[in-house]
């Protein structure tokens, strides 16, 4: 039964973040069609067979039951349906086909135009509602290196001063979290050590390697103290926030990550603990040395030994105008790093299986994102939304894409392609898609 009730739960948010994005797909194509006085005959979310369906006016409304797609069926168009029958007659003034090209390429390119301003409309609400909060880094680019980790094989150590990745400069609160750095043609990174100028090259294929291993295995955070849990084994020994532990036990913890690790190895065994705190605001650490022993608890939910302090944060705060601003910024870079990474995939940089993901992945995703809160959920949508709009914008029959590359003939020819040519490529496209549907399903069963 449980197992049963995981699966709804997975099956739901999908549900949900899908529908949201093909109703805004297809009200694109939909709302432009009826500007430019277009007979739409029918408006559906989902594919057949028919869950419900209303006539009204001289739209039918339909809700299908296989939740993969939607459709709008525009009268004189050539499209999923592979009616032509409309095609032994004269064009109609309220046809797809009477219209000039220009209006027709606006009408197919319509669904992607909603789907990327819907993109931008969640991130400037998310902007709005939440601000963005970052952690506190490092302020000279001083880094922590996992051994064993991509990093650590790269050639990075700890303690090395990040200068810049692949020619960008480091940030405090963007250099090692972009990934539009990591995934340059040729990533290189630049670190300052012991006085000398040193610069190492990634593998080529740093998304696969970063799928494989999880992380690239640096932390920028410092062990410094953003908040206190009340009653906790360091509200206890008298821990505040803006305090940074310097070692544990006599072993070095200046890094987030690096005082976890000693954490979890120390177990729940009571530990001394070193931290500075500085005098003033303006003092830097070190003025004030303390000193406490410190038992850790393994009451927080899933067993790890803690001491009750969470990283410190940086929130910024934004008011609407920003907030639209900043949407738009992230949505910008989102679609490039999505293109970029869709680009190295396709010229086999980086491996197919491991970083294209089918319908069962964005199940995992959205589910987990959604138990996260809906924040994460959002964001989600916002991503997929993106996604769905270049992968539809791809020159690929049945797509949008394909739609638009013969209207671009037409434009440019003034000579319409043949119906036998559409229609053949409709229906090459279309097994392309449930071919490459099915293998994305049983390649993400195999990756789970």
């Amino acid at each position: 039964m449980d197992a049963v009730l995981e699966i709804l739960s997975y099956v739901g948010w999908v549900l949900l973040a899908i529908t949201i994005l093909v109703f805004v797909h297809e009200m694109g194509h939909f709302l432009f069609a009826k500007l430019f006085n277009m007979r739409v005959d029918r408006f559906s979310v989902g594919f057949p067979p028919k869950i419900f369906g209303k006539q009204i006016g001289e739209t039918e409304y339909v809700v299908g039951a296989t939740p993969l797609g939607g459709y709008v069926k525009i009268a004189g168009m050539v499209d999923e349906s592979m009616d032509t029958d409309y095609m032994q007659s004269e064009p109609e003034p309220w046809e797809f086909r009477s219209k000039p090209v220009w209006q027709r390429i606006i009408v197919i390119s319509a669904g992607v135009i909603f789907n990327v301003i819907l993109a931008a409309f969640i991130f400037s609400g998310l902007k709005m509602a939440y601000g963005e909060t970052q952690r506190i880094a490092t302020d000279d680019g001083t880094i922590y290196v996992e051994e064993s980790s991509l990093a650590y094989d790269i050639g990075l150590r700890t303690g090395d001063q990040l200068l810049n990745i692949s020619g960008k400069p480091y940030d405090p609160y963007s250099g090692l979290q972009s990934l539009e750095a990591l995934m340059a043609d040729s990533l290189t990174v630049t670190v300052a050590r012991t006085g000398d100028t040193l610069t190492f090259e990634g593998p080529q294929d740093i998304m696969t390697q970063l799928s494989r291993r999880g992380a690239l295995g640096i932390d920028t955070t410092p062990s410094m103290v953003g908040q206190v849990m009340p009653d906790s084994p360091a509200a206890e020994a008298g821990l505040q926030p803006g305090d940074r532990i310097v070692t544990i036990n006599g072993r070095e913890a200046r890094f987030w990550v690096q005082m976890s690790e000693v954490i979890q190895d120390e177990g729940s065994e009571p530990i001394s603990v070193t931290w500075v705190r500085p005098d003033s605001a303006t003092a830097t650490p070190g003025d004030s040395t303390i000193s406490a022993m410190i038992t850790p608890t393994t009451a927080n939910g899933d067993g790890r030994p803690v001491i009750g302090i969470t990283w410190a944060t940086r929130t910024t705060e934004y008011g609407a105008g920003a907030a639209v601003l900043a949407g738009i910024g992230d949505t910008w870079s989102n679609t490039k790093l999505i293109i970029t990474n869709l680009k190295r995939v396709i010229t086999g940089r980086e491996s197919f299986r491991e970083n294209i993901g089918g319908p069962v992945m964005v199940a995992v995703v959205t589910k987990e994102a959604a138990e996260a809160g809906a924040r994460n959920f959002w964001f989600i949508v916002a991503m997929l939304s993106i996604t769905l709009a270049i992968v539809n914008i791809l020159p690929i029959p049945a797509l949008d894409g394909g739609h638009l590359v013969f209207l671009l003939y037409e434009g440019i020819t003034r000579r319409e392609p043949s119906l036998k040519v559409r229609t053949v490529m409709q229906q090459i496209g279309m097994v392309l898609l449930l071919t490459l549907m099915v293998f994305l399903i049983f390649n993400d069963i195999l990756r789970l």
